[in-house]
């Protein structure tokens, strides 16, 4: 089977990775860790999120965080932002990129962002105008995709219901995202196909956590399918609030690894990756949640 020659790597760990810390991050350990990840040749960076304060204290410096930030060229910036408040208060920022948080599960909708599916879709309608109008790219990260924590299993036709819903109000891309790392080749092959029925292949990326093990299988899996975009958090910072004591998102070094070893090009330098990813954990206190890093880090000393 074909596989991309290439593939784009979007690095969540600033932001999806670090939100659910409970220590505070300062901002300019935040800043560090998106100036490593971009000289270690990340060129797509999910910074922060513009969200309330008192629901993500974590996520409180955002305008502080990418004020910071000493932009490349060829590098783009996005940010989290959940309703036209967090939009108008991204806006300001300068942002590449917006993204807007919806579920294929109607319960994991009510216990995450505290409304249904259609009232979500409703909420995200005008965050999405504008964004166009201002010339930002506008993302959907379609979560639980695959699985849910309340409901169980989620069916392909409930994704390409809520990707038809994002396309119709003029979402640009959308990710697939298994939360809770269930997900197993086939399940996950269905689900993007289920997004494919209404994005084009250039459109649809993937975003699996490693919660039972899955996210390296799952990626391979997305990839004989022809996707080629992915997100991973460094250091695979970021673990799975329903599932407790277990990882979250797929390290983006155990990523870039199996796909070096596929002789897929991702522009990243591996080593200067583990770097950055060394770093963030030292401050953590914790050593990196990822096999390559360990391995890499082990072959040094």
């Amino acid at each position: 089977m074909q596989l991309p020659s290439r593939v784009k790597l979007v690095d969540v760990g600033p932001r999806d990775g670090l939100q659910n810390e409970k220590q505070p991050v300062p901002a300019p350990v935040k800043i560090e860790l998106v100036h490593r990840l971009q000289r270690a040749g990340l060129r797509e960076i999910e910074v922060t999120s513009f969200v309330s304060p008192k629901w993500v204290p974590q996520m409180a410096d955002a305008a502080e965080v990418m004020a910071g930030i000493e932009r490349r060229a060829g590098v783009r910036y996005s940010v989290l932002t959940p309703n036209l408040k967090g939009f108008e208060a991204a806006l300001t920022t300068r942002p590449d990129e917006v993204v807007v948080f919806g579920a294929a599960s109607e319960a994991f909708s009510q216990r995450n962002i505290n409304c249904s599916i259609a009232e979500s879709i409703e909420r995200f309608a005008p965050v999405v105008e504008a964004a166009r109008r201002h010339g930002i790219k506008v993302r959907a990260a379609l979560s639980c995709a695959v699985g849910c924590p309340y409901e169980g299993e989620i069916a392909p036709e409930r994704v390409a219901q809520v990707a038809r819903q994002m396309k119709d109000i003029g979402v640009q891309h959308l990710g697939v995202a298994d939360t809770i790392g269930v997900g197993t080749p086939r399940k996950v092959q269905r689900a993007l196909e289920a997004a494919l029925r209404h994005f084009p292949l250039d459109e649809v990326s993937g975003h699996f956590h490693d919660t039972y093990g899955q996210a390296l299988a799952n990626t391979l899996a997305a990839l004989e399918l022809g996707v080629w975009q992915f997100d991973a958090s460094v250091a695979g910072l970021g673990g799975c609030p329903y599932a407790k004591g277990a990882t979250g998102n797929v390290a983006t070094e155990d990523v870039v690894f199996m796909l070096h070893g596929l002789d897929i090009e991702t522009g990243i330098d591996l080593e200067a990756l583990v770097d950055a990813g060394a770093s963030i954990s030292a401050h953590l206190q914790r050593p990196p949640n990822s096999r390559a890093a360990t391995a890499i880090l082990n072959k040094r000393q």
